[in-house]
């Protein structure tokens, strides 16, 4: 367990310092007005309306500590680590449903709802921790959650193993729940949304 921790000090560390020198601007995702739901957390909200009834006052996101910084990480991982992936139809037999990936496997939404539920369980705020959807260089839909903190904004991913700005992703982030209530998402305008739909 030493080990384990000293690995998570020195990344805290070696992010601290590499925070320090970074562009104010690349921090944070731009976010604007009230857009769609995703269907799935449409659906989600209709089996377990408690997802989709907190509310957070409007305010500065949680200070990233090192200790908080070591929990990310430790969630990250262990998510990871311990869910198979599997799609919704197999899962399922339909081919989009958000849940909670209880049986141990589950789809890139269903990583993210458990890191969520992980880190709100260890005491961070609802409006911090923000399913995220997003697509990928290929095309397709993915879905992370994204830690609102006051070193930026940080993207946990089943698809990558390391805790990135969501600035340092190669991914177009189109939209995310609002930091103010979970049942309402609103749009990232960082500008390669706008890029990727002018060449399709």
């Amino acid at each position: 367990m030493t080990g384990l921790t000293g690995k998570l000090l020195l990344a805290a560390a070696l992010l601290f310092g590499a925070l320090g020198t970074a562009e104010a601007g690349a921090k944070f995702m731009p976010t604007s007005d009230r857009t769609t739901q995703p269907v799935g957390h449409y659906d989600l909200c209709q089996r377990l309306p408690q997802e989709c009834n907190e509310r957070t006052p409007k305010g500065a996101p949680i200070e990233l500590s090192r200790p908080l910084w070591a929990e990310i990480i430790q969630v990250n991982n262990s998510v990871n680590t311990r869910i198979k992936p599997r799609t919704d139809l197999e899962n399922y037999g339909v081919e989009e449903y958000w849940s909670y990936p209880d049986n141990g496997y589950g789809d890139c939404e269903d990583y993210a709802m458990e890191k969520r539920r992980e880190l709100m369980a260890m005491g961070v705020p609802a409006g911090d921790l923000l399913i995220t959807v997003a697509r990928q260089p290929n095309g397709d839909g993915h879905a992370v959650l994204t830690v609102r903190t006051s070193m930026g904004d940080f993207v946990l991913d089943n698809l990558q193993p390391k805790v990135k700005l969501w600035s340092e992703t190669p991914y177009t982030y189109l939209k995310r729940q609002s930091e103010v209530n979970s049942g309402v998402w609103v749009t990232i305008t960082d500008g390669r949304a706008d890029a990727v739909a002018s060449v399709r």
